[in-house]
């Protein structure tokens, strides 16, 4: 990849864009436009149309009938967590941040312009980001998970000792990753903790996880009124709260205590679900990462996988019974870098369940959508995952047409031919006028 705003020449491409003879895919309309034009500039998409203004001096390129789609969201991804666990738990921060800084330009050369990052130390990472030091995604950081004891977010070594006699943290706490906290008092403490570190939501685990060793999948985490905290704690920062969790019972008691997004949800049943919808809590799935075993797990997580993995059928159905529209798209992948390099995979798996077009809105408008929960704590207050004029210009030209053939998708080194983030060709394949 060159560097941002290199062109193959090296040539500058940080001024105005005018993209000719795109067919737009627009992140809300689940079809293609007529070959038409899109015109950037100052980091913003500022015209679209075939009669658009073009800057005068703006560069000009030729889409030539390919496909142009906003840049793709991940709103469940977890960018310091992909070392296997032995690495995660035997490193220091250094270490798991050269990691993180690896991930994240792998992310970028996969269409990935945003992620909402849903549990890990990655405020200095988006720092480096967004001030131009290391090539990577914007990020909407949640910092660390927080979890109870015995809870999703912690790794404790089993031999520690109970803290109430003195035992210490593990070094996932220790790097930033995870916080694990007991009661109203400690909850609210994590949750200013984070925010005041400029998390843009929290992330909390109100159910067992697949990562984790202690808690099964149907093991409820935090009282009512803990999360109701945390959901307090969010609200007097004017943003929301996203919630891990898998089985009914928790998922209830978050949506109840008044959360926003629900992240897995693989286990629920339909009056769980319609009372999501009901009280329009956003619903964050994925799938390869059920498909694609990680690295380094024990045979009972892997169980745990297997079981979530079992649930996704009829959680997807119910959401067609239901006409539940506000569905996210996200990987969920740890400890598996190439998993993450074969990302376009997770497209072709949603499409047991959802059109092609549907799944592309998932990715682009959806996410945008839901990214937009995070209010006055939005890193980035301008639209994103769309394709409309004041939007962000972020952007990918595709050789061949997703809505018709999503598998273009699982070879990125060939079919995304231009990336833009903020109006900047990260990536060009083609020629200019």
């Amino acid at each position: 990849m060159k560097s941002p705003g290199e062109s193959p020449s090296g040539s500058s491409s940080s001024g105005a864009v005018c993209i000719k003879n795109a067919r737009v895919f627009d992140g809300v309309s689940h079809k293609l436009s007529a070959p038409t034009t899109v015109v950037t500039a100052d980091g913003k998409i500022a015209a679209i149309g075939k009669d658009a203004e073009v800057p005068a001096g703006a560069r000009a390129i030729d889409a030539a009938g390919r496909t142009l789609t906003p840049g793709f969201i991940d709103a469940h991804c977890h960018l310091m967590l992909q070392p296997v666990v032995s690495d995660m738990l035997g490193t220091d921060a250094f270490y798991h941040a050269y990691r993180g800084a690896e991930i994240a330009k792998l992310y970028l050369s996969r269409g990935f312009t945003t992620v909402r990052d849903t549990g890990g130390n990655t405020f200095s990472l988006k720092r480096a980001i967004d001030e131009g030091r290391v090539q990577g995604p914007r990020i909407y950081p949640s910092g660390p998970i927080i979890s109870q004891t015995s809870g999703h977010g912690d790794f404790t070594p089993m031999n520690e000792p109970c803290a109430l006699v003195g035992g210490n943290r593990d070094q996932m706490q220790d790097i930033g990753h995870l916080l694990v906290v007991n009661g109203v008092q400690e909850m609210l403490v994590a949750a200013r903790y984070v925010l005041g570190r400029g998390a843009s939501q929290v992330k909390i685990a109100v159910g067992g996880g697949c990562a984790s060793e202690r808690d099964p999948l149907d093991v409820v985490e935090f009282t009512p009124e803990e999360i109701e905290a945390a959901v307090m704690a969010a609200a007097n920062w004017n943003t929301y709260v996203a919630t891990h969790v898998y089985n009914t019972t928790g998922i209830r008691r978050a949506v109840e205590a008044g959360v926003k997004t629900i992240e897995h949800a693989n286990l629920i049943d339909e009056p769980t679900l319609a009372l999501m919808k009901e009280k329009k809590v956003w619903l964050s799935p994925q799938v390869s990462v059920y498909v694609v075993e990680p690295h380094g797990f024990a045979p009972a997580q892997m169980e745990k996988f297997a079981q979530a993995k079992a649930g996704l059928d009829e959680m997807f159905d119910l959401t067609k019974k239901l006409g539940f529209a506000d569905i996210a798209f996200g990987t969920d992948i740890i400890t598996n870098p190439q998993a993450i390099a074969d990302i376009g995979d997770e497209f072709v798996h949603r499409t047991k369940w959802f059109s092609n077009g549907e799944v592309l809105a998932q990715a682009t408008g959806n996410n945008g959508r839901m990214l937009a929960l995070s209010g006055p704590r939005n890193p980035y207050p301008a639209p994103l995952g769309v394709i409309k004029e004041g939007a962000w210009a972020d952007l990918l030209l595709i050789e061949g047409d997703p809505v018709v053939d999503l598998s273009v998708l699982t070879d990125p080194e060939k079919n995304l031919v231009i990336i833009m983030k903020d109006g900047k060709l990260v990536k060009n394949l083609l020629s200019a006028d």
